[in-house]
């Protein structure tokens, strides 16, 4: 299940004996690892009331520790961190074949599993993604529950977005939610523990709890996507001063001119992919799905991509192709640049 459904599953049901959490986002993990001991600890957790294990415990460790009766607490609760237990190994395949043979030591967990003792409860967590095909993780999710921790798409924060201000009891305004969506979907890869800090400093400067665009703005003003979101956004809108402003703002930044560069070929491909899907009659919020952007700024890209010609773009596109490659062989000077954003911001439709 992913985070979302892990959530709700809690909000009915006790909690499992065993979980897996696994997966390349750590946020996730350390958001479910919190809300699973906020429900066996409702009172609060202290440091003796949990048995911490690192990524060297051996499956030994591991057992035994499952199966020490508490002292001084109703509930036994093992936390295993960074295990490689369920990760992908190389010739497992045929590990897995010696073990139908001849017992192990991951046969003698695996058939815990099934028969945990009623005041154990035990945490896995991997930041890798876990291998299905093996006895090992099949038991678990037979008796247990698994978070499969991927890393989130650009389309889909909107979701995550929406719960992260439920959780500070903060509104946003509508021009407010989309620009950080669209700010956010120009991450190479979004870091959600970073998305995270950045809304809790802004509920810092929050007015009676709501959030306008221009707020927003002027408190993530150092994040280099902001601009760079601002830049795309100004090219969009055909202004061709705040395009030119926001450019110099970013080299003042130190953005490197290769991700300035990346940031306009993405735009750019998008209002030519929005002009192609319009002609086929996909238009609206239906843009978000073969865009992979969230509905709200794919409709808001599409209307943007009707006001530019296709020649306007498939030009802007190869020079910037070009200019890619020249910048970062160093033969390439920030006018070039400078003259790419003038053209894509003159009207030609």
């Amino acid at each position: 299940m992913n985070y979302g459904e892990f959530m709700a599953f809690h909000r009915t049901h006790e909690p499992s004996r065993l979980y897996l959490l696994a997966g390349e986002e750590n946020y996730f993990i350390k958001k479910a690892e919190k809300h699973l001991l906020s429900l066996l600890f409702p009172d609060g957790c202290q440091p003796e009331d949990i048995q911490l294990l690192g990524a060297g415990a051996g499956i030994p460790e591991i057992i035994g520790s499952i199966q020490s009766v508490p002292f001084f607490t109703d509930r036994n609760v093992i936390i295993v961190r960074d295990t490689d237990l369920f990760r992908e190994r190389r010739g497992a395949a045929d590990d897995e074949k010696k073990k139908k043979r001849s017992s192990s030591p991951e046969d003698e967990l695996a058939e815990l599993f099934g028969n945990m003792p009623d005041y154990s409860y035990v945490i896995f967590e991997s930041g890798h993604k876990a291998d299905k095909r093996f006895r090992l993780y099949k038991e678990l999710a037979k008796y247990g529950k698994v978070l499969e921790a991927e890393p989130i798409r650009s389309w889909d924060i909107g979701d995550w977005l929406q719960g992260k201000l439920q959780e500070l009891r903060l509104d946003m305004d509508r021009e407010a939610f989309q620009y950080f969506t669209g700010m956010a979907g120009m991450m190479s890869s979004i870091s959600l523990g970073y998305l995270d800090q950045e809304l809790n400093k802004l509920a810092m400067f929050a007015d009676r709890k709501k959030i306008s665009r221009k707020l927003l703005v002027e408190v993530l003003s150092d994040i280099p996507e902001v601009s760079g979101f601002a830049m795309t956004d100004a090219i969009s809108s055909h202004n061709v001063r705040k395009a030119l402003f926001l450019f110099q703002r970013q080299l003042e930044e130190g953005v490197a001119m290769p991700l300035i560069v990346a940031m306009l070929v993405r735009h750019v491909r998008q209002l030519w992919q929005a002009k192609g899907l319009i002609a086929k009659g996909i238009t609206g919020k239906k843009l978000g799905a073969p865009l992979e952007l969230n509905p709200f700024i794919a409709d808001k890209l599409g209307q943007a991509s009707r006001s530019f010609s296709e020649a306007q773009l498939k030009e802007a596109f190869l020079k910037l192709a070009d200019l890619d490659y020249r910048f970062k062989t160093s033969r390439a000077e920030a006018v070039e640049l400078e003259s790419v954003l003038i053209k894509l911001c003159q009207r030609e439709i």
